[in-house]
Order: C-alpha cells, then structure tokens, then sequence
C-alpha cells in the first residue's frame, strides 16, 4: 500500500474537499491531486488516473468512489469507509439545510447568480482535468491509446454512435493489445 497517513487526516481532508468542490464528479480530482499526490506523495500522477477511472467506472457517485478508492488505496478497508464519510458528510448537511429553506433559496436572485457564476468554475476545472489527463495519455507513448482517443471522440461527438458501443470497443481493444503483450513478453506463440 505504500504510504500510509492517519485516518483523522483522511477523514478531514476529505471532508475538505467534499465541502469546497461543488459539482462532484472529476471536480474534485484536482484537490485530490494538490492533497495526495502533490503534498502528501501518496501515489503518482498516473495512479491517480487509475484510480479516477474505477471510480467513474463504478456505481454511484464519482466524488465519492474517489474518496473511497483514494482511502482505500492510502489506508486499507478502514480509509475506504472513512474517506467516503468524510466525502458524504458536507452534501448530506447542504442538501438538509437547502431543503429546509428551499423556498426561500429558489426565489432569491443573488442566491441563484452565485449558483450560475459556479457553475462556470465548475466547467474550467472539469476542462482543466480534461486537458491534464488527455496529456497524461499521450506521454504514456502508447500507439493504441493515441488512436482510441481521437478515434472515440470523432465516432461519439461527430458520428453520433452509442458511447456505451464506443466504450464497449474501446475495452475490447486494449484488453486484446494487453493479452498479446503479456504474450509476446512470456515468450508464447500468437
């Protein structure tokens, strides 16, 4: 597991980043990245990739998947229960007390130019991730995975095909590329 840090640390840190990252999703990945990978040194740029794509790959919410494969990757079982505490504990307080008021927030105009001037921030940071992870990709130096990319993105936005099919072949085609690696590097015959 590498490193190892406190769980008051893991539970805080992700209560931290639960309550000032609004949006969820890949929002919270450039915290997670200054947190664990930058200043804590708990795992590298590329595991943090790993680990955002099973969390985006699994059920549920994405923010707090990460949490729990970020605490699960630094802490074991118990960081995976309490980063995902610490990931639910702000949204579960907001929505409580938004809904308590609800009448009152959704009639306010400053209340919802605040929740608009948010949503801007919150599409720079997703582009900001997308761009640090798209080149993340590309210095892998791996030739298949310099096709894919261009290749999904013009089948889905240009050609309108299904992104789950896009997806689907996408994983067949680097499941195929692995298995004929690990063969060539054991030595077997195709």
């Amino acid at each position: 597991m590498g490193k190892r840090v406190s769980l008051a640390w893991l539970f805080g840190i992700n209560l931290f980043i639960s309550a000032f990252t609004f949006g969820g999703g890949y929002v919270v990945v450039p915290m997670i990245r200054k947190y664990y990978v930058e200043k804590k040194g708990l795992f590298d740029e590329r595991e943090l990739m790993d680990l955002a794509a099973c969390a985006q790959s699994s059920p549920g919410a994405v923010a707090v998947n990460l949490a729990a494969v970020t605490g699960y990757r630094v802490a074991g079982r118990k960081g995976m229960l309490i980063g995902c505490v610490g990931a639910v504990i702000p949204p579960l307080v907001i929505l409580t007390v938004i809904s308590f008021f609800y009448a009152a927030f959704s009639e306010n105009q400053i209340v919802r130019a605040v929740l608009r001037g948010m949503e801007a921030g919150v599409c720079a940071l997703v582009v900001d991730v997308v761009i640090d992870m798209g080149r993340a990709v590309f210095q892998e130096k791996n030739r298949l995975l310099d096709i894919l990319l261009p290749a999904a993105f013009v089948l889905v936005f240009f050609l309108q095909v299904n992104v789950v099919l896009v997806i689907a072949g996408s994983a067949a085609a680097s499941f195929a590329a692995g298995w004929l690696a690990r063969r060539k590097r054991n030595g077997t015959a195709v």
